[in-house]
């Protein structure tokens, strides 16, 4: 068998752990994943092919699935004669190396931003010129006491929808569950982190969360929760230190998919310019399935010197809706990877991902800050308002985010569709 690594929970994204993902053909997956099995037995050596379902109402809380059913994705060690024949077997869309993903916070202060405003503006003025006659001027948003400009510039306050009825799943670092600002929530989480429980140790979870799906009624301060009345499915595939593996993100994305969600959101990557087979599967059968997933584009761009970045997986994969951040100006920001020319690495919407104000483990209850990753839980939960409005999953969600989007004077290669809104009625 392949020698696997040890890894650190501080490794860098993309870091190998010394497995493989094993995406099966259509063919292959039937009601019974008699055929699925029989194959994965056949080409790993594994003994036992076991999937979350297979799982439920276990004793062992520590057992993980290596067969993600739902996903069509098994996952293995291999010796160099069982990659190579799994390669080589017809049946089988892809192997490739199981990675290490992060959370993708731009952690940039807004002193720090400020400093790269003058030559972020000419950079993106360039661009807009052609239209720039025709469009009003750039409109300026800032919180107030009542709604973070997050909110005020996608339109959530005044929306009258709420995410009643519908299932939005957050895969991060899981969530401070003890929060007053979650109280009385319908909320089911799960950990898919060994050794850790969903109770949040790093902060990013309980940020997202809280933009995406908390309280419309803050014990203090501001509102920054959208969808404050969906279901919410926490599930921990990011460790405390704010890193996870391939197989964590997938099982949670299968876990998502078997609750019913309609919306999931995933503020994490790795800074790879190459689709993964595994998410895009991952991604197409969930959007068969009714749901959509929507993550982070990346933090990888240095804009302010020429640099404009690339987005990374798994958001790169041409069925998971990939997210670019704006600031309050609606100018791009400073860190937020722009399109790639590989298949599915187009931007396709972008959310306010700059100063963010939302939820933050106790003590400290709230905090500001920045990234794809912030941008990303504005577009989720905009998501679950639409499909409350309308009844929409997986692809005709899709369609109606885009379409509902405000065009900016930015390029679509940075922002796509433009800035997401929330439905007026």
């Amino acid at each position: 068998m392949a020698h696997t690594r040890a890894i650190e929970d501080g490794s860098p994204a993309g870091t190998l752990t010394g497995r493989y993902l094993i995406t099966l053909g259509d063919d292959l997956l039937g009601d019974d994943h008699a055929a699925a099995r029989s194959t994965i037995q056949e080409l790993t050596g594994i003994s036992s092919v076991t999937t979350l379902d297979d799982l439920t109402g276990s004793s062992d809380a520590s057992a993980r699935p290596n067969f993600f059913g739902r996903l069509g994705i098994a996952i293995a060690e291999l010796d160099d004669t069982q990659l190579q024949t799994a390669r080589d077997d017809q049946r089988i869309v892809s192997v490739e190396p199981e990675r290490i993903l992060r959370t993708l916070d731009g952690g940039l202060s807004a002193d720090y931003l400020k400093g790269f405003a003058a030559a972020a503006n000419f950079l993106s003025g360039e661009a807009a010129a052609a239209v720039e006659a025709a469009a009003p001027p750039s409109a300026q948003f800032a919180d107030d006491d009542k709604l973070t400009w997050g909110l005020q510039a996608t339109g959530v306050g005044n929306s009258p929808q709420t995410g009643a009825g519908v299932t939005l799943c957050v895969l991060d670092t899981g969530l401070d569950l003890q929060h007053p600002d979650f109280a009385g929530r319908q909320i089911e989480s799960r950990s898919f982190v060994p050794g850790e429980q969903v109770q949040d140790g790093q902060g990013h979870g309980t940020h997202t969360a809280g933009t995406s799906g908390g309280t419309a009624t803050p014990s203090s301060g501001r509102r920054y929760g959208i969808a404050s009345q969906a279901k919410l499915l926490i599930g921990k595939v990011l460790s405390d230190q704010g890193s996870g593996s391939d197989a964590q993100i997938l099982e949670g994305i299968e876990w998502a998919i078997s609750s019913g969600a309609q919306v999931v959101s995933m503020s994490l990557g790795a800074d790879l310019n190459e689709v993964s087979a595994a998410y895009e599967n991952a991604g197409r059968r969930a959007l068969d399935a009714g749901t959509l997933i929507i993550a982070a584009a990346g933090n990888n761009a240095k804009r302010s010197q020429g640099n404009v970045g690339f987005v990374g997986v798994p958001a790169n994969s041409p069925s998971v809706m990939a997210v670019a951040a704006v600031d309050s100006a609606l100018a791009i920001a400073d860190f937020s990877a722009a399109s790639s020319q590989v298949e599915g690495g187009q931007i396709d919407i972008a959310g306010p991902g700059v100063d963010v104000y939302s939820s933050w483990p106790m003590p400290e209850r709230t905090k500001t800050i920045s990234g794809t990753s912030m941008a990303t839980p504005h577009v989720s939960g905009i998501a679950a308002l639409w499909s409350e409005k309308t009844g929409a999953k997986g692809r005709d969600l899709w369609t109606q985010l885009v379409q509902a989007a405000q065009r900016l004077p930015l390029p679509s290669g940075d922002v796509g569709a433009g800035l997401v809104k929330a439905p007026e009625n």
